[in-house]
């Protein structure tokens, strides 16, 4: 079977993708700055400052997931705080570029994380299609950066894909715990004025892309990775309550509390479209989990 070969596999997305492509009988290899044993898969480090990477991690490697990356919603968006999260992602994407084409590697696609954030922190009445111009914000640039790292990939001929994700629905996502805490000590309610879109995908339909990514060769360029279902982060919230059993009843959360504790990056929370699926359902995917209910009841069961 072909190798895997995964950056940021320490995290979220990485565990579960990698526990599910060994199901299938892939070989799994994983970079990363601290050598952690990960059941299954061989491990390798990097060092972005110095521009190295074990040559075995590249020898070895058929395909490319790129998965790492600072976690945009962790801190507060300072100067440097902003050249941290782009950095992360595209000197990454180009120190892999550099040393496949060192080590004269045929890889046979190379496969990188992007977000929905590519569409901007913006609430409209539009659907958003992977033919859309980046926004101007920071979450636009960010993934427009992003995706122009790996686009060196694509220019040497290799099959190149994008994956635009939303808010991940996952057992260990921080963003889901916090939600349902809330709503667990009776305090369920929308945040601003709960008219936002909110962008979602669990985290197996989102592994099944990966897998989609690698196993179909036709296709190649940037997919959303979101639920067909479109729901505001009213909806979700009420939905959320459903599911927990418990009262929908608090105040909504205030946008100007939201705008004082987090600043600009309170438009993550505060602003919301809708973004189409259709592409990647075009291409025969089907979701196991494409409306709100059903993923958090697999969840949260």
């Amino acid at each position: 079977m072909a190798t895997i070969l995964i950056t940021g596999g320490n995290g979220l997305i990485g565990r579960q993708l990698s526990r599910m492509l060994l199901d299938r009988g892939y070989d799994v290899s994983i970079v990363s700055r601290t050598p952690k044993p990960v059941y299954g898969c061989k491990v390798y480090t990097w060092n972005i400052e110095k521009h190295t990477i074990d040559d075995e991690a590249i020898d070895t490697a058929d395909f490319i997931i790129h998965l790492a990356g600072e976690n945009i919603g962790s801190k507060r968006w300072t100067k440097k705080r902003k050249e941290e999260i782009i950095d992360s992602r595209t000197l990454t994407a180009q120190l892999l570029f550099e040393k496949v084409k060192e080590r004269k590697r045929d890889i046979r696609a190379y496969i990188s994380a992007s977000a929905a954030g590519y569409y901007g922190m913006v609430t409209s009445g539009k659907i958003f299609h992977e033919s859309d111009s980046p926004s101007s914000d920071f979450t636009g640039v960010t993934c427009r950066e992003w995706e122009e790292a790996g686009k060196k990939f694509q220019n040497a001929g290799i099959r190149t894909l994008f994956i635009r994700t939303g808010v991940v629905l996952a057992k260990e996502s921080e963003a889901l715990s916090k939600m349902a805490l809330q709503v667990r000590m009776g305090f369920g309610s929308a945040t601003g004025s709960g008219k936002q879109y909110f962008s979602w995908i669990h985290i197996d339909d989102l592994c099944r892309m990966y897998i989609s990514a690698i196993e179909n060769e036709t296709i190649q360029g940037a997919y959303n990775a979101t639920a067909p279902e479109y729901i505001t982060n009213n909806g979700f919230m009420r939905k959320l309550s459903l599911v927990l059993r418990k009262p929908f009843w608090f105040p909504r959360i205030p946008a100007l509390a939201m705008k004082m504790l987090f600043g600009e990056m309170s438009g993550l929370l505060l602003r919301g479209s809708r973004i189409s699926s259709e592409k990647i359902r075009s291409t025969g995917f089907e979701f196991l989990y494409p409306d709100v209910e059903s993923a958090l009841k697999n969840i949260l069961k």
